[in-house]
Order: C-alpha cells, then sequence, then structure tokens
C-alpha cells in the first residue's frame, strides 16, 4: 500500500470520528475548520491542504475534544 492510500484512509476514518463528536458541523464546515487548524487561513485554505496537513488537523481537533470531554458519570455505590 502506497502512503498516500493510509494517508487517505486515516484521514477518512478521522472524519468519521470527527463526526461523530461534532455532529452539528456540516461536512464543509469540517473541512473548513480542519484548513483553519492547518493553518490555511487565506481564501482558498481548503484546496492548498495536502492530506498529511488535514489529517494532522483532524488529530489535533479530535485531541482538543478528549481533553475537555466530561468524565462518564458512575452510578452511585458504583464506583472503580
Amino acid at each position: 500500500m502506497k502512503l498516500i492510500d493510509q494517508t487517505r484512509r486515516d484521514l477518512l476514518a478521522a472524519l468519521l470520528q470527527l463526526s461523530a463528536i461534532r455532529p452539528e458541523w456540516r461536512l464543509g464546515q469540517t473541512l473548513a475548520n480542519l484548513a483553519m487548524t492547518a493553518g490555511k487561513l487565506e481564501s482558498g485554505g481548503v484546496w492548498e491542504m495536502e492530506d498529511d496537513e488535514a489529517l494532522a488537523a483532524a488529530k489535533i481537533l479530535i485531541s482538543q475534544h478528549e481533553e475537555f470531554a466530561p468524565e462518564p458519570c458512575q452510578p452511585e455505590g458504583l464506583h472503580p
């Protein structure tokens, strides 16, 4: 498997994960947020973004969600 193929597969998996984390984001919004996170702030930044840059940006957005995600609640009396 070529490197670009694996990068693209990883990026698509990350997009699925971001869709689950941020269901309120439309696909276009998700791509725009990836471009902004990758530092592509100028008009047309999405067009200029490489797959590896988008994947790195997706990992940042996913990790930010994990940092701020609330701890799951445990019912009373069932603490580990």
